[in-house]
């Protein structure tokens, strides 16, 4: 019975002290920021505005509220200029400085009366609309050298190879899908802009991120009405708050996770 007895103490003390070890303290302590093309990349196109430009305003309007009101976040862009960034190495930054969340902005295109933001996790086409979305922002690897050798021999132009990256970042899905729920969520309930909802595509600047990742297609530059307010000063920093709130509602939750 002694022995009895003396087994199941110990077996308390390390069950309490595997418990005390799995216990983590989940913080959200870097956040990388990532402007959608740039430099010889432009994007796609307005009547009068570029997409590599857009998202450069938005993104840093965002990296300045976030350091304003979450000041215990560091904030890191793949990219603060007009500059050309491969898509490897935006989620190698990530990867680099161990980021908690990987925020990659763009614009849409589309018909002329199509409008409206979404925002994507990694995953599966479920429609032709997000295979097609998944290919445009792909292609800016046909400007990269030896595309091939970094991408495992990944066709922009194939079907096929979008859906193969379906599976990746599955271990930060439920995550990715909070935190794209609540940007969708605010740009819909406090900037009355029309949400087309969360989605998953196969992005390859997702691909190899080692965190919580989502793009963010924040309107279509091929709508004058979008277009008009995303180039606009206003609409720009209306964007980014709504991001940087979604942002600290996300850490609000993960952090209460403790």
């Amino acid at each position: 019975m002694k022995n009895t007895a003396f087994i199941f103490i110990v077996l308390i003390l390390v069950l309490s002290s595997y418990n005390l070890f799995e216990s983590k303290d989940y913080k959200l302590r870097t956040v990388v920021l990532d402007a959608g093309h740039g430099g010889k990349d432009p994007g796609c196109s307005g009547k009068g505005s570029k997409e590599s430009q857009v998202t450069l305003e938005v993104i840093l309007a965002l990296g300045k509220q976030i350091k304003r009101e979450m000041p215990d976040v560091k904030v890191i862009y793949t990219r603060d200029i007009n500059k050309f960034v491969e898509l490897h190495d935006r989620a190698g930054i990530a990867n680099k400085n161990n980021a908690d969340l990987f925020i990659s902005v763009h614009c849409n295109a589309g018909h002329v009366d199509t409008y409206g933001s979404e925002t994507y996790t990694m995953g599966l086409h479920t429609s032709d609309g997000n295979l097609a979305v998944a290919k445009r922002e792909n292609e800016v690897v046909l400007k990269e050298k030896d595309y091939q050798k970094k991408y495992n021999g990944f066709n922009p132009n194939s079907p096929m190879g979008h859906i193969l990256f379906a599976n990746f970042q599955h271990a930060y899905l439920e995550n990715s899908i909070k935190f794209a729920q609540k940007v969708e969520d605010n740009f819909k309930n406090h900037l009355n802009r029309k949400s087309r909802g969360v989605k998953q595509a196969g992005f390859l600047v997702l691909w190899k991120t080692s965190m919580p990742s989502s793009l963010i297609e924040i309107g279509y530059l091929t709508n004058t009405d979008d277009e008009k307010y995303l180039t606009s000063g206003e609409g720009q920093n209306a964007i980014a708050s709504n991001i940087c709130d979604a942002l600290k509602q996300y850490k609000k939750e993960l952090e209460s996770m403790n």
